[in-house]
């Protein structure tokens, strides 16, 4: 049982490196995981790699197997997909998904992993945190048959949104990006697509996630009477700018957060957290979310790959990074 690993940590905002990490013996209710594959979530890992989280946010922002603090030195990241090497039985030779930065292996508690469901490739499972976000915005919202519907920001998160609004009976759903080449994910996710100028209106919902002013602006345009806009954006410490002297209280307009650091009051009294994690993972049976992997990169290439995303040069959705043998 091998116990040392490698693991990216952001040393400096605006610059990553690959660390040593030497892993602690398992425990009787611990698990030994062997990193397969991670994924990036973009916006919130870029803005964690620019040094953008507010002071105000630190504890809030924390993930869950975090090392050290912003703006750095941390160790962050929170999508990860590994073999079980050590651990209870049931567990072991299992391929299970873990809210862990990127690292080559790691040991958790056993209750910190979920098993990948037959069904799912190692590959898609990554999106699993991605889809659990937006399983929480929509209990937050929540849709009805027949809503008219329009996400605004075709990221990772917003895309996730998409995908699952459009198993909604007679909902019409159109997902909105300044990005014309978003035509093609929303085809493959089987919902329509616009540009900002071009999005419909009178809808009864829009789900925000572009992390712009604009984006929520345009948001609150689209609305009819009495809608909401349900905003998962996260800003950082970029200020948000709205005009709220024209429709906003006229037509009795609703802006609404979703975070997925805490369970929807919706369902926080029948569900947990592991249950919307599980609920995620079970979703990702659908083929469709491929179209959300749009590149690989080596392990060893992470600090130059975060960035070029941070930077903006190099363009993906979800970008996974695969970890060979380990």
């Amino acid at each position: 049982m091998t116990l040392d690993a490698h693991a990216f940590w952001l040393r400096a905002p605006g610059t990553g490196e690959i660390r040593p990490a030497r892993l602690p013996e398992p425990g009787p209710g611990d698990v030994l995981v062997r990193t397969r594959y991670s994924g990036v979530s973009r916006g919130t890992e870029t803005l964690v790699f620019r040094g953008g989280v507010p002071a105000s946010q630190y504890t809030t922002m924390r993930a869950p197997f975090q090392e050290g603090d912003f703006p750095a030195p941390v160790k962050y990241g929170y999508l990860n997909v590994g073999v079980v090497e050590a651990g209870p039985p049931d567990l072991v030779g299992r391929t299970v998904f873990c809210l862990y930065p990127h690292q080559t292996g790691y040991v958790v508690p056993a209750g910190a992993v979920t098993p990948v469901p037959d069904g799912v490739p190692a590959a898609r499972a990554v999106l699993a945190g991605t889809v659990e976000t937006a399983v929480n915005a929509l209990w937050d919202a929540p849709p009805l048959v027949g809503d008219r519907i329009t996400v605004v920001g075709g990221g990772m998160v917003g895309c996730c949104v998409a995908r699952l609004l459009q198993g909604y009976p007679a909902a019409q759903v159109t997902l909105v990006d300044v990005d014309p080449d978003r035509a093609d994910v929303a085809s493959a996710l089987g919902v329509d697509f616009a540009l900002p100028d071009d999005a419909p209106e009178g809808l009864d919902l829009v789900v925000h996630t572009s992390a712009t002013s604009a984006g929520l602006q345009r948001s609150l345009d689209l609305l009819a009477a009495e809608g909401a806009v349900v905003d998962l954006s996260w800003y950082g410490d970029t200020e948000v700018r709205l005009s709220l002297g024209g429709a906003f209280h006229a037509r009795r307009l609703a802006i609404r957060s979703s975070q997925v650091g805490s369970l929807s009051p919706t369902r926080a009294s029948r569900r947990t957290a592991a249950d919307r994690l599980a609920l995620a993972l079970h979703l990702l049976r659908d083929s469709a979310f491929d179209s959300l992997l749009t590149g690989e990169s080596r392990f060893a290439e992470l600090p130059e790959v975060m960035a070029r995303l941070a930077a903006g040069s190099l363009p993906a959705l979800c970008h996974s990074i695969t970890y060979g043998e380990g």
